[in-house]
């Protein structure tokens, strides 16, 4: 198959397989990141390989094993797991890198790559290197076939989880794996834990006969919300594709966004750990999050979105807490640091069980913002950096402007965003007020401005 230069994305490799990816590519994706372990570690480098259950999955990693050992690597492939469960296995294994074949949170059809190295995410520039390798046919041949190794680490997975975990009462939980990954090891998990599990699409089926598997998006957290009520249950836990994403709705149905999420834990890690202590959040994140934490005691600190990007910010100031609008959530307190949906929702049912309020009662407590989603508007690759750097130096003339990932121009009383997508050819624009009169003041200020771009809003 031939090349296609835009799979190799900021954060991952991903694309529609049969049109982007096969098994030659995958195979090259193995020999070029075999080669780059080779290179930082030296012949018989050690990376651990899963691979989620879309039907596309086994061959791909299959091939992606098979370049990897011709660069003289070792691998340990773990089967079918969650993503995090592989994030796990290299720290488990004491490996040098480890990868996942994932479509995430994408529809059945496509699916993709995810890397690190050295227990840090591979992304960027990285990323682009490993295309160039292959572009190149730039491979590192090793003196002999890499070993290779089969094992199944759930077990020791969820034992090490919930071994992290002492709950003080049982919680009763619906759990809606849309037949993602998370579906091979999240009831399980969670009854071990102590809890009621209530399972709704916990069967593994990467076809996702059910419903789309993204807890981000309201459509498809309905059945979830109706099997809370319907059930009395306390929480509803929704995993994304990978079971790397968090998704929750309280025990009255209400959905939870993830950067409301991350400020509970946020006054959670604070209650245990003390004040001073740090968290991570992206820009698309509601003003209450910053405002609530600090005035608890916390530093929080805003930063670009992206979870690799997010991840290597955490390592950078030593935060215990980071995370996403999209409910991608990393503990480094009493965890290792990346994003692990299984181990957050552990989490969630730990502070509810300690907590004497109801998690719909905790969330009350919380100063209410008026917000719109996640906005994307269609823009061309090429014009899009240039259009945020435009709108930067425009806003800046009559507002402030957090420039850290693209323009949040602050209004007093709320906000909006433009920033560029680094994985589509979209400007996402998110706005917030105290108001929804105000929002709209603040959303039309903005718009209006993107139209004398030349852009269709």
């Amino acid at each position: 198959m031939e090349l296609h230069s835009h799979i190799f994305r900021q954060y991952d490799i991903r694309g529609i397989v049969g049109e982007d990816l096969d098994e030659s590519i995958a195979e090259r994706v193995g020999r070029a990141y075999g080669s780059a372990l080779v290179e930082r570690y030296g012949s018989g480098a050690h990376v651990s390989v899963g691979q989620d259950n879309r039907p596309s999955s086994p061959s791909l990693a299959g091939s992606l094993i098979r370049g990897l050992r011709s660069t003289g690597c070792r691998v340990s492939h773990i089967g079918t797991v969650p993503t995090p469960v592989t994030y796990w296995s290299e720290f488990e294994l004491g490996a040098d890198g480890c990868i996942q074949i994932t479509g995430s949170h994408n529809p059945a059809e496509y699916n993709g790559i995810k890397m690190t190295m050295g227990r840090a995410p591979l992304y960027g520039d990285a990323i682009l290197a490993l295309r160039d390798r292959i572009a190149e046919d730039d491979y590192v041949a090793g003196a002999s076939e890499g070993g290779l190794e089969t094992l199944n680490l759930l077990p020791p997975y969820v034992e090490d989880i919930v071994g992290r975990f002492d709950l003080p009462r049982r919680v009763k939980a619906v759990v809606d794996c849309g037949n993602g990954t998370g579906a091979v090891v999240a009831v399980e998990l969670l009854e071990a834990l102590g809890v009621e599990v209530v399972p709704l699409y916990c069967e593994s089926d990467g076809t996702f006969p059910n419903h789309h598997p993204d807890p981000t998006v309201d459509e498809y957290v309905v059945d979830l919300i109706d099997t809370v009520r319907d059930t009395g249950a306390e929480v509803g836990i929704g995993f994304d594709g990978d079971a790397d994403r968090l998704g929750a709705v309280d025990g009255e149905g209400n959905i939870i966004r993830g950067d409301v999420l991350l400020l509970l834990f946020g006054l959670d890690v604070l209650k245990r750990k003390g004040p001073g202590q740090s968290l991570v959040f992206d820009v698309k994140c509601s003003q209450v999050l910053p405002e609530e934490f600090e005035k608890a005691g916390g530093k929080a600190v805003m930063w670009k979105t992206g979870h690799s990007l997010i991840k290597e910010k955490m390592k950078e100031i030593g935060a215990p807490l980071a995370g996403e609008l999209s409910g991608h959530i990393c503990f480094a307190d009493e965890y290792l640091g990346f994003d692990d949906a299984l181990y957050d929702a552990c989490r969630l049912i730990d502070m509810i069980a300690r907590s004497d309020q109801s998690l719909a009662q905790m969330v009350a407590e919380l100063p209410r913002f008026v917000s719109t989603p996640e906005l994307r508007i269609g823009v061309s690759e090429e014009t899009k950096f240039d259009l945020i750097r435009r709108a930067q130096a425009h806003f800046k003339q009559e507002y402030d402007v957090i420039d850290v990932d693209g323009a949040r121009v602050l209004f007093g009383d709320g906000w909006g965003l433009l920033r560029a997508s680094n994985t589509q050819p979209v400007i996402v624009a998110r706005f917030e007020a105290k108001t929804e009169s105000r929002l709209n003041e603040i959303r039309d200020t903005m718009e209006s401005w993107l139209r004398t771009q030349g852009v269709d809003v």
